[in-house]
C-alpha cells in the first residue's frame, strides 16, 4: 500500500475545457489539494477538443507521470481517458465524474477513439486499488443509464446526485472530501 506522501493526483479534464485552471472545479480542487500538502497535477491537455485517446494516454503517462502512486480524477472525456489508461497501466486509483460507455451518437466523441471497442472492466479493476464515481441523474450530456453501466462494470463506489448536472460548478466539496480521505486512508 502506498504511503500518504506517495499518493499524487492527476486531474484529467473533459474535452473543450479551455484553460483548465479556470474551468469548472479543476483549479479550485487542485489548489485545495496543494494547500493540504498533496501533490496534484493539472495541465491543459493536447488536442483539447476531440481528446483523442492516442494523444491523451501517452500525455498522461509521459507528461503527467501517471503511475502506481497516482489517483486519476477524470471528468467526462477525462473519465473515459482514466478508464482506458487503467486498462493497460497500474494506477493507485481512478475517480470518475460524469463517466459514460458509448460515444452517445456524437461524431466528435466517436473520433476520440475511446468507444471503438468493449471496455475491459476486469483489467481496470485489477490495475486500480480504488475506484469511485460521481454522477448526477440530471446530467444533460450523459444519460444516467450510461453512468450506471460504468458503476456496474467497475463495481465502483457511486456517489449519486440529483442536482449537479454535468458537474460544471466551480467548487466540488464532496469530491475534495473524498480525495483527502483517500490520502489519509493510504497512510
Amino acid at each position: 500500500m502506498a504511503s500518504e506522501t506517495d499518493i499524487k493526483f492527476v486531474i484529467v479534464p473533459g474535452n473543450g475545457a479551455g484553460e483548465v485552471t479556470c474551468a469548472n472545479w479543476y483549479g479550485w480542487i487542485s489548489n485545495k489539494l496543494k494547500h493540504a500538502g498533496v501533490q496534484c497535477s493539472l495541465r491543459n491537455m493536447p488536442d483539447p477538443i476531440t481528446a483523442k485517446e492516442s494523444v491523451w494516454l501517452p500525455f498522461m503517462e509521459k507528461e503527467l507521470g501517471c503511475d502506481q502512486h497516482t489517483i486519476i480524477v477524470g471528468h467526462s472525456s477525462g473519465a473515459e481517458a482514466a478508464m482506458r489508461y487503467a486498462e493497460t497501466h497500474q494506477v493507485y486509483g481512478i475517480v470518475l465524474v460524469s463517466a459514460c460507455v458509448t460515444d452517445l451518437g456524437i461524431d466528435n466523441e466517436r473520433a476520440s477513439g475511446y468507444y471503438n471497442r468493449p471496455w475491459d472492466w476486469e483489467k481496470i479493476k485489477v490495475n486500480s486499488q480504488i475506484i469511485a464515481q460521481f454522477g448526477s441523474v440530471d446530467d444533460p450530456f450523459i444519460p444516467w443509464s450510461e453512468q450506471e453501466e460504468v458503476a456496474k462494470g467497475l463495481g465502483s463506489n457511486l456517489f449519486k446526485f440529483t442536482d449537479r448536472g454535468h458537474f460544471m460548478q466551480f467548487q466540488f466539496p464532496e469530491l475534495l472530501k473524498l480525495l483527502l480521505s483517500l490520502v489519509k486512508n493510504a497512510s
